[in-house]
């Protein structure tokens, strides 16, 4: 992604630049103390999607340890939820997720997962924590250690959640399936950040409208009819159908959607076949889809499904023998509320200095399923916001012909922890501060 300074409107509102507030140097000495060897944990140890088992025994653990909070496993399959209450007042979420991808890491760090494991696939893989929430789980520790310290600073009820399986985009909606907002007290707002590879370590950065595109998966199975690879006539090929498929739906992009409109679909996989001379029976495809709005969003998906469809015809494929098209998972754009960005991120400015807080713009889309906590009808209000996780050095090696910054999801992903975390913690700190400073609204439930 790339990154602009805050626009002039949150840089009139903030004061000239001030030192750290006065919590920052109590969230380093944690990090110095032992959050630096959490983290160490975690990144030797990660698990895969609603396979969290560890990870979310290990948190809640650490959530017990603050004063006042009480906490609740196995929400949303293995998901976590601490509460700690503090008089009247708001209620405010803040949310981490702690699932890791199936990645070898090949990062050359000392503390490299080694980890495989079976994910609810029922496949074995290696598991590398490649996006960096590793750091998401122990800022939230360190937010909630300060925040239980500064209780004469805030009036009302913390929500804290540990959330499975962002990774699959459906962690956030399995624990409001699972009674996250009748369960526990209803939050008028939910924060969340992510670590960001692309964004200077010390800075953060946020939108005040879309943060990430939607995003669905899309498993294509194309029927087709055996044969041997010497006599194609006598069947029908699922690989040369599948090819015409692939390229087919790139004219979804091109050509029907609204050119201003952002929009991908990418084929990630694409399997057939066990031998050169067989036509095989069957060939299956792995699609993404993005979007920036729910409208192109279904037309992209009901394009897929209308495209493959066409190819079978096509190839005088029988009804029984049409391409099958299923969306397995998939989540909502995350759109930061406006007002409630401007007003935080002028928050940002002033605890962390405008020369840390940049502007997010999309360049890529990438997806987060923290949209679930926020949608609509919800009536919570959300904001989301990146956290800058590798050293300016790295940049500027980069730059000057050294290696590339690795990307998230990459197995040479790394992140600078300390940073990363003293300065998410501290962040999200001041915007839960400035929320539930005493006299704010209360709402009733």
């Amino acid at each position: 992604m790339r990154h602009i300074l805050l626009f002039a409107t949150a840089m009139t509102m903030a004061a000239p630049a001030q030192a750290a507030p006065d919590y920052a140097a109590a969230v380093r000495a944690d990090y110095d103390k032992d959050l630096g060897a959490l983290w160490d944990y975690f990144h030797r140890n990660p698990e895969l999607s609603f396979r969290e088992t560890k990870t979310a025994a290990r948190m809640a653990a650490e959530l017990k340890k603050v004063p006042g909070m009480v906490v609740t496993e196995k929400v949303g399959q293995t998901g976590v939820v601490g509460v700690l209450k503090n008089g009247a007042g708001p209620v405010v979420l803040v949310r981490a997720d702690m699932d890791g991808l199936p990645v070898e890491e090949k990062s050359g760090l000392p503390n490299a997962s080694k980890v495989r494991q079976i994910g609810v696939d029922g496949v074995e893989t290696p598991v590398m924590h490649a996006c960096g929430h590793d750091t998401h789980i122990v800022a939230m520790v360190a937010t909630a250690r300060r925040l239980a310290a500064l209780k004469d600073r805030w009036k009302g009820t913390l929500v804290f959640i540990v959330q499975p399986a962002e990774e699959r985009v459906g962690g956030a909606k399995a624990m409001v399936e699972d009674g996250l907002y009748t369960r526990f007290p209803k939050p008028q707002y939910a924060l969340a950040f992510h670590v960001a590879a692309d964004l200077e370590s010390g800075k953060v950065s946020a939108s005040e409208g879309i943060q990430y595109s939607s995003s669905d998966s899309v498993d294509i199975t194309i029927p087709g009819i055996g044969a041997h690879g010497a006599s194609p006539q006598a069947g029908k090929d699922p690989v040369y159908m599948a090819s015409q498929l692939v390229i087919a739906l790139q004219g979804l992009i091109s050509r029907e959607r609204q050119p201003l409109d952002p929009g991908v679909i990418t084929v990630g996989s694409f399997h057939s076949g066990l031998k050169h001379n067989i036509i095989s029976d069957q060939a299956k495809l792995q699609v993404t889809v993005r979007a920036n709005d729910e409208e192109t969003r279904a037309k992209l998906i009901a394009g897929i499904k209308r495209v493959a469809r066409g190819v079978g015809v096509l190839n005088g494929m029988p009804e029984d023998k049409m391409p099958v098209v299923n969306v397995i998972e998939g989540t909502p754009t995350t759109i930061n509320d406006a007002a409630l960005a401007k007003r935080l991120n002028a928050v940002m400015v002033e605890n962390l200095g405008a020369a840390n807080v940049e502007l997010f713009e999309q360049t890529g889309m990438g997806a987060e399923d923290f949209a679930y906590l926020v949608q609509p009808d919800t009536g919570v209000k959300g904001y989301y916001f990146a956290v800058g996780g590798t050293p300016a050095a790295a940049f500027a090696a980069e730059k000057n012909g050294g290696p590339a910054v690795p990307s998230h999801h990459s197995p040479l992903f790394k992140i600078a922890p300390e940073p990363a975390i003293v300065t998410g913690a501290t962040a999200m700190t001041a915007v839960v501060l400035d929320l539930m400073k005493p006299g704010a609204q209360a709402t009733a439930r």
